[in-house]
């Protein structure tokens, strides 16, 4: 199989590389930045930029669309818009214009916003940000796409939610290293839970929806089982030796007026900072999503389990720390 992967120099991307280079397939990785891990596949390729995405794409079976603005502090904001929306619908342009009828689509459980319970594929999309709201955009790009001569196309389109492992420096990483120096405050009760996925088992997974012959598929992806914060930053203290406790904690009011207060003055300065309103606000809520068809109907088993996942995350990147 011939795959063309965009935005394939970032962390996903680079495991799902790692993965599928000696299955037999030819690799291609289209990205404004280059490669590092695999410079010999990589071609400067910029999604808002048809002629660079024909040019790459040309002779493909399959697109894998991994490109994405996903950061909360993106100027100007019409980046979430250019990239994640218009990129998307430029990728489905020029999969028509060459015949490459197979498309898988990273898209988020960002689509869903704040909902109650555990929402599945089936959930209506309540974005609360730019980042989601455009994810949702980008999906409804795909899904036209698909309806023009949908009995001979095939779309999948993937929900991961929060994404870790060794050597990433998004969200979860960002609580490890807090965690582990020292400078963790738990905010609120802690009982609230949190969806996470391991950048090893969602690659797999991504690698496991290739086989599919025909047809229009949607799945979240999460590891199981869902952390209480309580739980998380327990088991990160105890296996950089701090303890099994959560450490000191303050109660969520104070929590989200602190973070009121940095939005007010990050309007004053304009400068951006690590604690807002929102991101109180994320922390303190569940995020957690049914992972059940992805582990289930599709018939996929997770090559690593989510805490020995976690902890070797922990040593890698704490190395010196007791674990």
């Amino acid at each position: 199989m011939k795959i063309a992967l965009l935005g394939g120099t970032g962390f996903i991307g680079t495991e799902f590389i790692k993965q599928q280079i000696n299955n037999g397939h030819e690799l291609r990785i289209g990205d404004v930045n280059k490669s590092t891990a695999y410079p010999d596949l990589w071609t400067k390729c910029d999604i808002q930029d048809k002629e660079s995405l024909r040019d790459f794409c040309k002779g493909m079976d399959v697109i894998i669309n991994l490109a994405a603005v996903h950061r909360d502090d993106v100027r100007p904001l019409s980046l979430y818009h250019d990239i994640n929306v218009q990129g998307s619908q430029n990728i489905c342009d020029i999969a028509d214009e060459l015949g490459i009828k197979h498309q898988i689509f990273v898209s988020s459980v960002a689509v869903y916003g704040f909902q109650e319970g555990a929402p599945d594929e089936n959930n209506p999309h309540k974005p609360f940000n730019l980042y989601g709201k455009t994810k949702s955009q980008a999906e409804d790009c795909y899904k036209t796409w698909f309806k023009d001569e949908k009995a001979a196309k095939i779309l999948t389109i993937i929900r991961p939610t929060v994404v870790f492992g060794a050597g990433n420096r998004g969200n979860v990483y960002n609580l490890l290293k807090q965690v582990a120096s020292g400078a963790f405050l738990m905010i609120g009760n802690g009982k609230n839970r949190k969806s996470m996925c391991y950048v090893g088992n969602v690659s797999a997974f991504i690698g496991h929806v290739l086989t599919s012959k025909s047809g229009f598929e949607v799945y979240n992806y999460v590891d199981k089982p869902d952390f209480e914060m309580n739980e998380l930053v327990s088991l990160v203290r105890a296996s950089v030796g701090k303890g099994k406790n959560v450490g000191l904690r303050i109660p969520y009011w104070l929590g989200f007026l602190a973070g009121s207060g940095f939005d007010a003055l990050a309007f004053i300065t304009r400068k951006s900072f690590p604690i807002s309103r929102i991101r109180i606000q994320k922390f303190c809520s569940n995020s957690i999503f049914s992972a059940e068809k992805a582990h289930t109907q599709c018939g996929f088993t997770a090559p690593t389990d989510l805490k020995k996942a976690l902890a070797e995350t922990i040593i890698h990147e704490f190395p010196s720390k007791k674990t």
